[in-house]
């Protein structure tokens, strides 16, 4: 049913097509006229194509009246690419009129009425989306010019007839090479399109990995500082206070239980190197008043809400919270301009939910890049079992909204 109606877009061709289909349809239409105005009692230089069973001397038509003939057929040719079935349906219609009217008075008028439907034929099977009533039409126009030629005062001899018939046929089979030709063209440049958009989406989603590892990496160093600085810490008072160096050996504990927790949402993901040099510590979700500051030092409005009863999280928890807040608030500036933003943090029994949403502020308040920034953030959370929601709501601007599960401590 679908390419019944349509298999595609329809054809937008450029201006030097255009040209040079008006320079057809302008030889075709001084053809037509030409033939239109002739005295039909001189005698003709060629074979007629058609042969008039009983010539009789008739008033030639006016020019006016030949013009407007010739232009109602073949001044839609001018649009043939751009809309090919609609001129086919046009050209046939107008073809009939001019033959039913004037073919027995003029018949010089039957091989370039012909010739304009050859053209509309082959344009509508080469250019036209919708492939079956374009086809579906070919046989309609052999029919037609059949029921025609029994209608009109005008026989064409048998010799003529074959090509009469046929040639709207290979009219057809020439336009359908052409947009098979077209079309596996067409088919071979989308899928190097999208065998590239592929590649970058991966090349995309390798780097961001790579980023998260190096963020995850000096949280995990940091535990591990800890944990060696606690245990010395232990030895140390280990006889002379074996309560502090109880209590730091719990401490101990507990850092080495979250940094198991990081490793085990890091391994698998640890598939490129990583840069040399330390890194500055990672901010985590205490880190948002300050943020939220630095976007009010720039003149932008931002509004942050924390509602249920805050509990610490883990700092890759933290981490991607804070990196959601500030990817939102980045696209914000960037695509809104003049938008006011709402940063809510709710916290659950089961997970911490993250929403930014701003105003409308104008056509680019959406934001939507479809960039890296949202493949990161999804592959980020994918880390921690949570999903990301991004998408404009309608009179509310554009809104991204985070939930990450928080394990027990």
């Amino acid at each position: 049913m679908r390419s019944i109606v349509s298999t595609g877009p329809l054809p937008r061709p450029g201006w030097r097509a255009l040209l040079l289909d008006g320079a057809l349809a302008g030889a075709l239409g001084l053809a037509c006229f030409q033939a239109a105005t002739d005295d039909p009692r001189v005698a003709q230089p060629l074979p007629p194509i058609a042969v008039l069973p009983e010539l009789q001397p008739a008033q030639p038509d006016s020019d006016l009246g030949a013009l407007l003939l010739v232009f109602v057929m073949c001044a839609p040719l001018v649009l043939r690419r751009r809309y090919p079935l609609a001129v086919l349906w046009t050209t046939m219609a107008a073809a009939s009129l001019v033959l039913l009217t004037n073919g027995g008075r003029q018949p010089n008028l039957y091989p370039c009425v012909v010739l304009a439907c050859l053209v509309a034929v082959y344009s509508a099977v080469a250019h036209s989306p919708y492939r079956i009533p374009a086809l579906a039409t070919v046989p309609v126009a052999v029919l037609l010019a059949t029921v025609l030629r029994e209608l009109m005062l005008i026989s064409v001899p048998a010799d003529y007839l074959p090509f009469v018939l046929l040639a709207p046929l290979v009219a057809a089979a020439g336009g359908y090479h052409v947009w098979r030709r077209r079309a596996g063209e067409d088919s071979r440049r989308l899928a190097a399109e999208a065998g590239a958009q592929a590649d970058a989406l991966r090349d995309a989603v390798a780097g961001e990995r790579a980023r998260i590892a190096r963020e995850l990496h000096d949280v995990v160093t940091h535990h591990v500082s800890v944990m060696v600085i606690q245990a010395g810490a232990a030895r140390t008072v280990l006889d002379a206070a074996p309560g502090q160096a109880r209590e730091a050996l719990l401490a101990v504990e507990s850092t080495g239980r979250s940094a198991l927790t990081e490793l085990r949402h890091v391994m698998g993901l640890l598939s490129e190197s990583l840069s040399d040099g330390p890194e500055s510590p990672q901010p985590g979700i205490e880190g948002l008043p300050e943020l939220i500051g630095r976007m009010h030092d720039v003149g932008v409005p931002v509004r942050l809400a924390v509602s249920g009863e805050q509990r610490p999280v883990s700092p890759g928890v933290g981490l991607t919270a804070y990196r959601v807040v500030q990817e939102a608030l980045t696209n914000m500036v960037r695509h809104a301009p003049g938008a006011a933003a709402t940063v809510v943090v709710e916290y659950s029994s089961e997970t911490l939910r993250i929403e930014v949403g701003n105003t409308e502020a104008g056509p680019a308040a959406s934001g939507a890049t479809g960039g890296r920034g949202l493949i990161g953030l999804r592959e980020r959370l994918a880390l921690y079992g949570g999903t990301l929601r991004a998408g404009a709501q309608p009179g509310a601007g554009y809104t991204v909204e985070a939930l990450i599960p928080l394990e027990a401590a």
